[in-house]
C-alpha cells in the first residue's frame, strides 16, 4: 500500500506509536477490522462494537503475523507494534483519507435515495470495458464501509467506483472528505430516511454534501428528470451534465421497450452519436442507470461502442432484482432493501412477467411520521398492476394490504404479521410456474423467504 508505513499511519490518525524504529518504517500489506483476515503484514484496527470488543482479539492477530494494531487501550502484553488512538473508527476514516490522497486515480462517487447500488454496478460494468476498476462491494458504503473499500485500492487500479450512503446530515460531508470524488453522480431524491432528514428538501441538502470535496476540475452528473436535482444548475462553479428520459436532457433515451424479465431495450442519445442497446436486467429504472453509465463513460473518454458493450455485460446481484429459475417458480429476489419509490418500480417490472404474478412485500423502514400513508401508496400501486396474488408481511404492511384490496377488490390479498408465519404459509399459496417478487426493507430478513422458495 503506497506510502503506508507505520510512521505515516500514526501521523495520519494522530495516534501514538509504540514499537521499534525499524518496524515504524515498514509498509503494511492491508488494513482490516476482521481479526480472522489479519495476516502477515496486516494492520488490524480494533473496534469496540455494541456486542463485541475487538481488542480481545489483539493477541490472536499478532500470532497470525499482523504487523501492527490500532487500539483505544494499550494491550497488556503487546507482541508487536501498536498505535494508540482515542477512537478507532475515527482513525480508520483519517487513514483512509490519507491513503486516498496517495493514489493517482479517478474516483466516481455515487449517491441518491434509490438505485445507488444498481447504478454503481452499471457504471463499473461500463468503465471496465476500458479501465481497471475497483468498486464498492456489498453494503460497504457508510463511514466504516467506505474506508474499508478505499483500503482495497492499489496503485494499478485506474478508477474507483464508490457508493456513498447516508441517513443523517453531516455523514455525506465526512464520506466526501475521504473519497475526494472527481465525478459525482446523483440518481434521485426520494423519500428515504425521512425520520432524520425531514422531507425531500432535507434529503437533497444531505446528499449534496457529496460536493463538499469534489475535485476543482470535477464532473457532476445528475438525473435531470428528478424535480429536486433539476434545480442544481451550478455546483461550486461546475455546470452539471443532466441525463434522463426527457429529450431535453443532454444524454437521454428513446425507443424504450420492455423485454419482460429478459431486460429492456432503448436508444441512447448522447450528442456524440446515438446507439441501440439491450439492458440485460428488467425495469424502466434500468434505463436511467444506463444513461448514468453513459454519462460517466463519456466524461472519461470512452467511445459509444465501449459504453454499449459495458451496458450489455451488466450482471445482476443477489437481492437486487436477481432472477432465479427454480424449476417450480421464477423468483425475483429484490429483498436487499426497499422504499416507496423502489417498491413501485419493482411492481411495475413484475407487471411485465409471464404467467401468474405474485408479489410478497414487507415493511419499509425509516419513513418518519408519514410511514402509514407511504405504505398505503405502495398498496394502491400494487392494486393497479396485473398481479394475481399480493402477500403483505409485517405490521405496517397491513396498511399496504388494505389499500391494495380497496383499489382492486378482485385481487387476492393476504396479510401476515410475522416473518415466521410467512415462511410457513407462503409455499402453500404459490402455484407452479408463478413469477414471485420478494421485496422489503433489509431489517425484515426476506432473504429467508427467498431461501425457502429456492431450496427445493
Amino acid at each position: 500500500m503506497k506510502n503506508m508505513t507505520l510512521g505515516n499511519i500514526a501521523e495520519a490518525c494522530s495516534g501514538t506509536y509504540h514499537g521499534t524504529e525499524e518496524a515504524k518504517e515498514k509498509t503494511i500489506t492491508d488494513i482490516t477490522t476482521d481479526s480472522r483476515k489479519a495476516g502477515k503484514g496486516s494492520l488490524f484496527v480494533a473496534i469496540k462494537g455494541e456486542k463485541v470488543d475487538a481488542h480481545r482479539f489483539i493477541p490472536a492477530v499478532f500470532e497470525q503475523g499482523a504487523l501492527c494494531v490500532i487500539c483505544e487501550q494499550a494491550p497488556e502484553q503487546a507482541a508487536g507494534a501498536y498505535i494508540l488512538v482515542e477512537s478507532s473508527l475515527q482513525a480508520i476514516k483519517d487513514i483512509a483519507e490519507f491513503y486516498r490522497k496517495q493514489l493517482d486515480m479517478k474516483v466516481v462517487g455515487i449517491t441518491g435515495s434509490v438505485g445507488k447500488t444498481s447504478t454503481k454496478e452499471m457504471i463499473a460494468s461500463v468503465l471496465s470495458e476500458k479501465y481497471r476498476v475497483l468498486k464498492t462491494l456489498g453494503n460497504f458504503n457508510n463511514e466504516l464501509g467506505l474506508p474499508l473499500t478505499v483500503f482495497r485500492l492499489r496503485e494499478e487500479d485506474e478508477i474507483a467506483v464508490l457508493e456513498m450512503g447516508i441517513s443523517n446530515f453531516g455523514e455525506m460531508h465526512r464520506l466526501s472528505k475521504i473519497a475526494r470524488p472527481d465525478i459525482c453522480v446523483m440518481t434521485n431524491i426520494g423519500q428515504c430516511h425521512l425520520e432524520f432528514l425531514g422531507d425531500r428538501d432535507g434529503v437533497l441538502r444531505a446528499k449534496s454534501e457529496i460536493f463538499d470535496y469534489i475535485a476543482e476540475d470535477g464532473t457532476v452528473i445528475l438525473n435531470g428528470d428528478d424535480d429536486k436535482l433539476a434545480t442544481l444548475h451550478d455546483v461550486k462553479g461546475i455546470t452539471p451534465v443532466f441525463f434522463g428520459i426527457d429529450s431535453e436532457r443532454k444524454i437521454h433515451a428513446t425507443n424504450i421497450h420492455s423485454l419482460g424479465l429478459k431486460g429492456i431495450a432503448c436508444t441512447v442519445c448522447t450528442g456524440q452519436g446515438d446507439f441501440d442497446v439491450t439492458i440485460p436486467i428488467p425495469g424502466y429504472h434500468m434505463v436511467y442507470n444506463a444513461l448514468a453509465g453513459t454519462a460517466v463513460g463519456l466524461s472519461l473518454g470512452m467511445t459509444t461502442e465501449e459504453i454499449r458493450r459495458g451496458i450489455e455485460k451488466l450482471e445482476s446481484l443477489n437481492g437486487r432484482f436477481h432472477i432465479i429459475e427454480t424449476g417450480e417458480y421464477t423468483v425475483v429476489d429484490d429483498c436487499y432493501n426497499a422504499n416507496p419509490v423502489s417498491m413501485k418500480a419493482s411492481l411495475n417490472v413484475l407487471h411485465d412477467a409471464l404467467g401468474r404474478k405474485v408479489a410478497i412485500l414487507g415493511d419499509m423502514g425509516e419513513l418518519g411520521e408519514n410511514e402509514r400513508q407511504l405504505h398505503e401508496e405502495v398498496g394502491v400501486e400494487a392494486g393497479k398492476q396485473d398481479i394475481q396474488l399480493l402477500i403483505c408481511v409485517g405490521v405496517l404492511s397491513e396498511y399496504m394490504a388494505k389499500a391494495a384490496k380497496e383499489m382492486n377488490p378482485q385481487m387476492e390479498v393476504v396479510h401476515m404479521d410475522t416473518l415466521e408465519e410467512a415462511l410457513e404459509e407462503i409455499p402453500k399459496l404459490l402455484q407452479k410456474e408463478d413469477t414471485v417478487l420478494v421485496k422489503a426493507s433489509h431489517f425484515m430478513h426476506f432473504e429467508k423467504i427467498v431461501e425457502v422458495l429456492t431450496s427445493k
